[in-house]
């Protein structure tokens, strides 16, 4: 009974500690989507980032996010999908065009460096396609599949879910589809992946 008494006490003790250290509100933190999302076939939990390779604020968190990944669950599965306002379409087109060829590991980063160490204005298919030949990418290459259908049908797709989304700014992450965040919202790029921890292990719950 003593033995009982203090796992017991032990429990309740880590998780006070556990929700006090994570601190986190709906409402201030995150956003509830109130829509959910099925789990996919192999059922594991989607974290989903939005971005533009323009913001400052994207290429800030990247580091944490490689940090992240090389530990992320594996129940979780991790996707990306580009802002779309007006004049970032060519940054979309860009990514989707970097994913049929087959070169988003090779090239994301050093997309981002170019930007923001480098300063070079990647704003359109003429500079990206220079860009790209310094990794040894072929421009005619490059060229059909910026201009593709298959990448045109996944930036209209981008649309579609930056609008069910209701993502009016990047960076913004949702976890299994029913919470919105970021880093501003969370305090912290440190604390955007201790949230995002924190969101994957409630939508776990939920299940």
């Amino acid at each position: 009974m003593r033995t009982s008494f203090y796992a017991l006490l032990f429990l309740t003790l880590s998780l006070v500690s556990f929700t006090s250290e994570a601190g986190f509100e709906a409402g201030k933190h995150y956003v509830e989507l109130g829509m959910g999302q099925p789990p996919s076939a192999d059922g594991k939990i989607e974290v989903r980032e939005f971005f533009w390779y323009g913001c400052p604020h994207c290429y800030r968190l990247e580091p944490y996010l490689d940090a992240w990944l090389e530990k992320r669950p594996p129940d979780v599965t991790y996707v990306r999908t580009p802002g779309v306002a007006k004049s970032w379409i060519a940054h979309a087109k860009a990514y989707y065009a970097f994913e049929a060829l087959g070169i988003t590991d090779k090239v994301h980063r050093p997309f981002f460096d170019a930007i923001h160490k480098g300063g070079q204005k990647l704003t359109d298919e003429s500079s990206i396609k220079t860009f790209l030949a310094n990794y040894g990418v072929d421009g005619e290459s490059f060229r059909k599949a910026f201009n593709s259908f298959g990448v045109r049908t996944q930036v209209e797709k981008a649309k579609q879910l930056n609008f069910r989304y209701g993502v009016e700014s990047v960076p913004s992450v949702t976890i299994g589809g029913k919470y919105k965040t970021s880093a501003s919202m969370a305090g912290s790029e440190h604390q955007l992946m201790q949230l995002i921890d924190h969101l994957i292990e409630k939508t776990r719950q939920q299940r």
